[in-house]
């Protein structure tokens, strides 16, 4: 496993100096980076004395994933076909509604969209396989029927992903990092779809019971890359894999904010890096919005630290304003619209 860690300082000023990186190809760059251990010792170096293989992770350009390329940040569209999800539970439930919902997202700017059928929220019971399914297959198959925007099945099964992969999706978003059905990962690689592999700690019945890290960046990154390694020796190249830290997942609000600010040193794993902070409870204790509905100022500002940080995916609840959001501050960050 990785003993020194580069966290690049990523910066996105039009005045570039010599010798700047682009950050995995994308919309920012850097000429710095921290160098951090698990001693504590932490300084500043120059991108020059980065080894040469950790430099070419941090800038190789990322491959496209199902459809989708790595040049301008891009947004997930949140679709839960749940009754109990923590922000929207129930209002998309209804095969109709969900439909209607995926067409606004997709008219409104989301490059792909994100079908979940079992919430993830603290405290949520797992959800039974049947009901799942039912939730999630019909939706997915009227989407493609309708919309080419790609879509993403958000499960922890395989058999809800292979229902999903008969209805068209594009690529499984899996919330346990492919640890919960050991099925899952073979199906992917037999089937050539791309996945997310996220981290948590615990399941979504335990994860806020006192959640704890030696260094909770390092922890994540070592947890992902570890099964970045697990997903290729079962099949899955690393060109198809995005990586996810986790947010709110296992973890406290302080564990949160320094994962936030931290959010470049993913890059060094080599994947696209998906951010997915909407509406969570930490932007509620901090901007003092405690209904879910009510912390779209506080998300937006969340999604635009992590653009800052060359997060390549926003996955999140408001499309539309998130899409605008990120026109003003590209436009604002150089000087001119894209």
């Amino acid at each position: 496993m990785t003993s020194v860690y580069y966290r690049p300082i990523p910066q996105s000023d039009p005045l570039r100096p010599d010798g700047a990186h682009s950050l995995a190809g994308g919309w920012t760059w850097f000429d710095r980076a921290e160098r951090m251990d698990r001693a504590g010792t932490s300084r500043i170096v120059a991108a020059s004395d980065i080894p040469a293989d950790v430099l070419d992770r941090l800038t190789a350009p990322r491959s496209a994933i199902a459809g989708l390329t790595f040049d301008a940040p891009r947004i997930m569209g949140i679709l839960n076909v749940t009754p109990d999800s923590f922000s929207d539970g129930g209002q998309f439930n209804a095969p109709d509604a969900a439909l209607d919902h995926a067409g606004a997202m997709a008219d409104a700017g989301a490059h792909i969209l994100d079908v979940g059928g079992e919430s993830t929220r603290p405290g949520a019971d797992v959800v039974a396989m049947d009901d799942e399914i039912a939730r999630t297959a019909p939706v997915i198959k009227a989407i493609r029927a309708r919309l080419s925007t790609p879509i993403s099945i958000d499960t922890r099964k395989a058999p809800v992903a292979r229902a999903a992969a008969l209805a068209g999706v594009d690529m499984v978003n899996d919330v346990a990092g492919f640890t919960y059905d050991p099925e899952l990962a073979p199906f992917c690689a037999a089937t050539d779809l791309p996945v997310c592999v996220m981290h948590a700690q615990g399941d979504p019945q335990t994860m806020q019971h006192n959640p704890r890290y030696d260094h909770v960046t390092l922890d994540v990154y070592d947890f992902l890359e570890q099964r970045i390694a697990d997903l290729i020796a079962q099949g899955i190249p690393r060109e198809r894999i995005i990586v996810d830290p986790g947010i709110g997942f296992g973890k406290t609000q302080a564990h949160n904010l320094t994962l936030l600010s931290q959010l470049s040193v993913f890059h060094g794993l080599g994947c696209p890096v998906l951010l997915g902070a909407s509406r969570k409870r930490f932007i509620g204790d901090i901007g003092g919005t405690a209904y879910a509905g009510a912390r779209l100022p506080g998300s937006l500002a969340v999604a635009l630290a992590g653009a800052a940080q060359g997060m390549q995916i926003l996955r999140v609840h408001d499309v539309g304003e998130t899409r605008a959001a990120l026109a003003l501050w590209q436009a604002a960050t150089q000087g001119y619209v894209s």
